[in-house]
């Protein structure tokens, strides 16, 4: 990770953290002045601090290598990747992990938002700030549980860098901090004009990305007294579609049998009938049960409707293929998206003003709006999916959607015949997300007598309207397909669907709308002064004091409230938090060679409950060129509203099914579940302990290392009750399908659960930075590597403990993104004169394609064989640069210079055969150019 020795000062951040109860400020005060009056014992005046601070500590220091392992991320390091926005360089850092967001994954419940991971503990446990302070979360809550910052808010040229706390910081920043805090540090000043454009396009010719930021600034607080500088940011992107990569092997396509596997284990392949034709069968023809002669020993099976040769894209199909095996068809590589459609906004600006000696007022207004719009396959005209009132099973029994007695297209005359069919003919489900997001800021900072202050008031908030088009309505289906005298009139399917009208469509399918918001208002005061002179330099003290208000709601999709759109989950929340918080902090070089620090933080809740965090941190420096640190901290965040306020989940995800396999080995393979889950208002705060030691080496000035090893361990962790403890207790709803004669062995439609503390996880891993810089002639090579292990990535539900390091688990919290033991990101850039040329390689190690180490496969080929790994993956990005003049530079990258296609991933459901970690194999070469103009 990158730990450069020596980090660039910043001006005075003021994150300080927490408004307080009185008593805990009285307290913390009473302590200020007891160890203020022990410094008029001191034989000299303390020593007045720089203004120079470090993410995870309110303690301005002289020296910016802190006890705690902070990752700066510069400007140039950046623009070498060739990225256009920082979401997209934060998810490349080793430190991410499973549960990232990205932009990319359009159909998830927060789709169209991007964030970040730390060691993998999820996006909702990785606090994000923006100079020092929070934002308002997006509106969409990951999972439809995990609240997040999104990162896609911030426009890329206002970022100075960025600063990446590895350890947990609660006793600093508060809740939402365990996995780690990154601190996105915007232009503090600015003067003059900068004009970038640039245009991106892949090697096929598409995912046009068109960009271009000015940002211009006037004033200089050191001479004029004032400052103000403003950052506009616009651009667009194109979708891609699946079928754009038919030439990418698995990519562009659901149908994996080609690479060795069947129908039934191709997870995005339509239409194949399953269970030996009890199960299955989601067409453009569309299939009915017979159920005539249904006995305990012969259970319905699935009869096709004509037609399918005319609707499928898959050569070889006809009527009798269909009646055997079900239509197959590929509605991925027809409707879904690679990529979204993408257009947004971003404006930054600041004004500070000068007063008195070294006082400031400042201001900061922040505004984003995004577009997304991701187009996903058809609709299905049955299946499973939650609501309040329960689950709604479509599949079977007395709800099944049916094809009438009397309707034209129904092959068994007489008898209302269960469905199986795929909406074609209504288009694909394309979901809109329109997201306003804001930020106000203003402070006044200064001195007064031995004491700095920072004080602020923040309010920032989110507003996304969410707008879906092709869903089914499934009363509207039940009529239009059940009663012949529907008001809406009867809808034709399979080969017959040319004969409806656009109203019958308009009724079976109208448009459906959710709204998400978020909102955040906060004010701090924080003072710091040096108290005295150590041997090794001034004893710093931080006291602050916050208050809180946060809110989330989200109103659920049109009609899922009574669990009318089919296939469709219900997620809606509601709540606020009110928190009140204050922390004393000291860093103390007792010795020139040793510095300890510490720090308290007391979080107190609305709803009655307190949180008190402690962290302590050591530095050794036996010589110059070498230092050993250690630090140790607790955290905790506190449970959302989408956990323990109003509202409730039901969302879907891979599971396999004990009962079948032991019946039929062929059912062993993990299938799509519903996964009900209800708010919890019992729930606990989440816990935390974290522990880092680490060496940092300069055997050299132009040669730096660093390692840290750390762990993170979480407990009362709220979740999702296991689903696999769910199903052994048989807490599910199952089809009528009954395999072997067995009673209740029908597939599982849904699973019920409910948020739990029961769950607590350990992680441990090491991370590794190696810095090297050559001159060589008259030019200069820098060259660096970031690289992250992971050890152990236990989680212990009930008695059983379970490691999914170097494993495709845990689908149930990462997306089904799996947890790779190594990424490294290599990197060497070649500067000369008015030229730099960079290269970055990326490796993201192989994972077993089990759900945990040593626990079973997810996915088998056709003859039955698993499939045990999920290959590794490198890629190579080249960047240029060229300073034609001063003040023009132009500039150039490739992203996967080598065109490397992503390894196929039969298990995630992130993306169609590949892991969102490999997006960039999916997408192909991508080439961008730019330019940029500085005005004098």
């Amino acid at each position: 990770m990158k730990h450069p020795i020596q980090r660039p000062a910043s001006r005075r951040r003021n994150h300080l953290a927490t408004s307080i109860t009185h008593i805990l400020t009285g307290g913390a005060l009473l302590l200020a002045g007891a160890v203020a009056s022990s410094s008029a014992f001191a034989q000299e005046q303390a020593t007045n601090l720089d203004r120079i601070t470090v993410t995870g500590s309110n303690i301005p220091r002289t020296n910016t290598e802190t006890p705690s392992p902070v990752q700066v991320v510069t400007r140039q390091e950046i623009d070498r990747t060739g990225k256009t926005t920082l979401a997209e360089y934060l998810q490349t850092i080793t430190a991410d992990g499973a549960g990232s967001i990205p932009k990319t994954f359009g159909n998830g419940f927060a789709g169209g938002g991007a964030g970040i991971s730390l060691r993998g503990l999820g996006a909702g446990s990785t606090l994000v700030l923006l100079n020092g302070r929070r934002m308002a979360t997006y509106g969409l809550a990951d999972d439809g549980q995990k609240v997040f910052t999104d990162l896609s808010t911030i426009p890329l040229d206002a970022v100075e860098r960025v600063e990446v706390l590895k350890d947990g910081a609660s006793a600093i920043y508060g809740s939402d901090a365990i996995a780690g805090v990154v601190n996105i540090i915007l232009r503090s000043d600015f003067q003059g004009a900068i004009l970038r454009a640039s245009y991106g396009t892949s090697g096929d010719g598409d995912g046009d990305a068109k960009k271009a930021t000015l940002t211009a600034g006037t004033g200089d607080l050191a001479t004029d007294g004032w400052n103000a500088f403003f950052s506009l940011d616009v651009g667009k992107t194109d979708a891609i579609k699946i079928s754009d990569r038919k030439n990418r092997k698995w990519i562009g396509t659901g149908d994996t049998r080609p690479w060795g596997y069947d129908a039934a284990d191709s997870q995005f392949l339509g239409g194949a009938y399953l269970s030996r034709g009890t199960a299955g069968g989601v067409g453009p023809n569309g299939s009915v049960f017979d159920d005539r002669n249904v006995t305990r020993d012969n259970p319905a099976f699935l009869v096709a409707l004509p037609g399918c040769a005319n609707l499928t894209t898959i050569p070889g199909q006809t009527d009798a293929s269909a009646q055997a095996q079900g239509c197959l068809w590929d509605p991925a590589q027809q409707y879904r998206d690679l990529t979204p459609e993408e257009k947004y906004i971003n404006v930054f600006g600041r004004a500070s003003f000068a007063f008195g000696e070294g006082g400031e007022i400042y201001t900061e207004i922040g505004y984003s709006k995004k577009e997304t719009i991701f187009s996903n396959t058809p609709s299905g005209a049955a299946g499973t999916w939650g609501y309040p009132g329960g689950v709604v099973t479509a599949n079977s029994g007395s709800k099944a959607t049916v094809l009438g007695p009397n309707h034209p297209d129904n092959p068994i005359p007489g008898q209302a015949s269960r469905l199986r069919y795929s909406a074609w003919d209504v288009g694909p489900r394309v979901t809109n997300n329109t997201n306003e997001f804001n930020r106000f800021l203003v402070g006044v900072k200064g001195n007064w007598g031995d004491w700095s202050y920072d004080t602020a008031y923040l309010h920032s908030a989110t507003d996304l309207v969410n707008k879906r088009t092709g869903f089914l309505r499934y009363s509207a289906v039940q009529c239009a397909l059940g009663n012949p005298n529907c008001a809406g009139g009867v809808w034709r399917i399979g080969d017959n669907a040319n004969l409806n009208s656009q109203a019958l469509y308009d009724y079976i399918s109208p448009t459906i709308s959710a709204r998400a918001k978020s909102g955040l208002d906060m004010f701090d005061f924080t003072v710091s002064r040096s108290l005295m002179d150590l041997k090794g330099g001034p004893l710093g003290l931080a006291i602050g004091t916050e208050w809180r208000k946060t809110s989330n709601s989200l109103t659920p999709q049109t009609y899922t409230d009574t669990g009318d759109i089919i296939g469709l989950g219900y997620s809606a929340y509601d709540g606020t938090q009110n928190v009140y918080a204050g922390y004393v902090e000291l860093s103390a070089p007792v010795l020139e060679q040793l510095e300890l620090s510490g720090a308290l933080r007391y979080d107190k809740y609305e709803s009655g409950e307190g949180k008190a965090t402690p962290k302590l941190g050591v530095k050794w420096t036996p010589a110059d060129w070498i230092a050993l640190r250690a630090s140790y901290a607790e955290g905790f965040r506190a449970p959302n509203p989408a956990e323990n306020g109003d509202g409730g989940l039901a969302a879907f995800s891979n599971a396999s099914d004990p009962v079948r396999c032991a019946i039929d080995a062929g059912e062993c393979t993990a299938r799509t579940v519903a996964i009900i889950t209800r708010p919890n208002k019992d729930l606990k705060p989440e816990e935390s302990k974290s522990y880092s030691v680490g060496i940092v080496l300069q055997p050299t000035s132009s040669t730096s290392l660093t390692v840290d090893a750390w762990q993170i361990k979480r407990t009362n962790e709220i979740a999702q009750g296991s689903t696999t403890a769910a199903i052994r207790a048989g807490n599910v709803v199952r089809d009528i399908n009954n395999i072997g004669g067995v009673p209740n062995s029908g597939n599982i439609l849904a699973v019920n659960t409910a948020y739990v503390n029961a769950n607590s996880s350990r992680v441990r891993g090491i991370d590794t930075d190696i810095r090297q810089t050559f001159d060589i002639g008259p030019g200069q090579l820098e060259m660096d590597l970031q690289w992250s292990h992971v050890l152990k990535f236990e989680r212990t539900e009930g008695d059983e403990t379970v490691d999914y390091a170097g494993t495709h688990g845990n689908c149930d919290v990462t997306n089904c993104i799996g947890t790779p033991k190594d990424k490294i990101n290599f990197g060497t850039t070649w500067r000369q004169g008015p030229w730099s040329v960079s290269g970055i390689a990326n490796y993201i190690g192989k994972m077993d394609n089990t759900d945990k180490r040593g626990g079973t496969y997810q996915a088998f080929y056709e003859d039955g064989t698993p499939v045990k790994k999920i290959s590794s993956f490198t890629t190579f990005d080249l960047s240029g640069r060229w300073n034609i003049t001063e003040a023009f530079e132009l500039n150039a990258s490739v992203a996967n210079v080598f065109d490397r296609i992503a390894p196929l991933d039969p298990t995630t459901y992130g993306g169609v055969n590949y892991n969102p970690m490999h997006f960039s194999g999916a997408l192909g070469r991508y080439f961008t150019v730019g330019a940029k103009y500085t005005f004098k």
